[in-house]
């Protein structure tokens, strides 16, 4: 379907510049809309995510073009928001198909395979691919299953082979692009908001949110420096000075209030990667999943 040529945007070059804006709009709202469908399939995605993270799996990401790259916007952003650094991209032509097309690299199904065979049973790979069928990211996907990790796959096609084969399929369904094949429109933006609703309900699960505060973030700059101060003074009960102080030390807000609380660094850590931050401060509740 996304290679389609639709018929509504038949002469689109010919038309008014605030009309081909407009269709465009359009088919962005149509795009977030096919979310819609596919939260139950990302619930339960997440949920079986965390449970292999929660025993020190790492959460690989698969692609090509701009899929890959989509992957990877929302993989290295883990890390500074939630303190959670066991990320690793499969991306067809390695770093420099970041910035630039590499020739052919998505069509190199055994590439493919032989990254995702360097994953094990504790693992969760996501693979993302608007046709569903590139050849990379379908081997990496087979290669990672041989080896007994969990795999998700987001495609914008129904019954395509990543979706058929993936232990936990979403469909993206977003349909013919305005311009013909070209899946940085809709297909991406639906891509990029599925990433973001998955991997935030997995860090979540993995208990590294605090009430609706990032409280595993890196502190790595002003403005989340003060955020952080105003994190550990909450979480600890301590004073601005007292709180500054801790983050120096551990730019970590949980870790640092913990800390501050009399746990010893290396527990603390322990407890939260264990308990997560709710269930470390001894607050109640539990981690879902």
């Amino acid at each position: 379907m996304t290679e389609q040529v639709a018929r509504r945007y038949q002469d689109l070059d010919l038309w008014p510049a605030e009309e081909v804006l407009e269709a465009l709009f359009e088919a962005q709202l149509r795009a977030v809309a096919a979310l819609g469908p596919a939260l139950t399939a990302l619930r339960e995605g997440a949920a079986a995510a965390a449970k292999r993270l929660r025993a020190g799996g790492v959460l690989a990401y698969a692609g090509a073009g701009t899929s890959g790259r989509l992957a990877v916007l929302d993989g290295v952003e883990l890390w500074p928001t939630f303190g959670f650094s066991r990320v690793r991209f499969l991306l067809a032509g390695g770093e420099e198909a970041l910035l630039k097309a590499v020739e052919g690299a998505e069509d190199r199904y055994e590439e493919g395979l032989a990254q995702g065979r360097s994953l094990g049973r504790e693992d969760v790979m996501v693979a993302v691919a608007a046709s569903g069928q590139t050849a990379f990211t379908l081997g990496a996907l087979r290669g990672a299953k041989e080896r007994g990790a969990l795999t998700v796959a987001l495609a914008n096609n129904p019954q395509t082979p990543l979706l058929l084969e993936a232990d936990h399929p979403v469909l993206l369904n977003t349909g013919p692009e305005p311009i013909a094949g070209s899946t940085r429109l809709g297909a991406g933006t639906a891509q990029k908001a599925a990433l973001n609703l998955f991997s935030t309900l997995v860090m979540v699960l993995l208990g590294r949110v605090y009430g609706n505060r990032m409280a595993r973030m890196r502190v790595q700059n002003q403005k989340l420096r003060e955020r952080g101060v105003g994190m550990v003074r909450e979480m600890a009960g301590v004073g601005e000075e007292e709180a500054r102080a801790l983050l120096e030390a551990y730019p970590d807000p949980a870790l640092a209030a913990l800390v501050a609380l009399g746990v010893e660094p290396e527990k603390a850590l322990a407890l939260l990667e264990e308990k997560g931050v709710r269930g470390a401060l001894g607050r109640g509740g539990g981690l879902g999943g």
